[in-house]
């Protein structure tokens, strides 16, 4: 679990010039996210809520809910170093089901291999009283200038660096 005194709130559609997103949003009744900037490591931290319309199973996320969470957690976390990118992959493993209501955590590494991106995210949180591990991710993604979105990428960067 992640000490919330290391958490910043971050507004990134606000950061990419009031974008919108097919994930990110505040509509309780599908994913509610919050996006925050870690103190300690300097990384993007997403937090999501499933709401009763991502229900897949009965009482519990669609898959593709998950899926669409991970997506939008790395695709941010690569804005945040000023990086446009475009999916390639999305490999998503489920550990466990993952009730309507849940809020949890998306944490995403990054790793740079010229115009590819490689990244994991984990998405973890309380599930009757014990930190769970709901699903973990790895997507490769196409490093696209942010031009091409209208977006600049290095005041994207820029501002993500300085919240502290």
């Amino acid at each position: 679990m992640i000490d919330e005194s290391l958490l910043i709130p971050v507004n990134m559609l606000k950061a990419l010039g009031d974008k919108r997103s097919y994930v990110a949003g505040d509509a309780a009744s599908r994913l509610s996210v919050e996006f925050f900037k870690r103190t300690d490591t300097g990384g993007l931290v997403m937090r999501v809520q499933f709401g009763a319309e991502t229900e897949g199973p009965p009482g519990l996320a669609h898959s593709g809910s998950v899926a669409a969470a991970f997506s939008e957690a790395m695709i941010f976390t690569a804005w945040t170093l000023g990086h446009g990118v475009l999916a390639m992959r999305l490999n998503t493993s489920y550990k466990q089901m993952l009730p309507i209501g849940t809020k949890a955590t998306i944490e995403t590494t990054l790793e740079i291999d010229g115009p590819r991106l490689t990244m994991r995210s984990t998405m973890s949180g309380t599930l009757h009283d014990t930190q769970t591990v709901f699903a973990e991710a790895e997507g490769m993604f196409m490093a696209i200038p942010a031009a091409k979105f209208g977006v600049d990428g290095q005041k994207v960067a820029q501002m993500f660096a300085a919240l502290s």
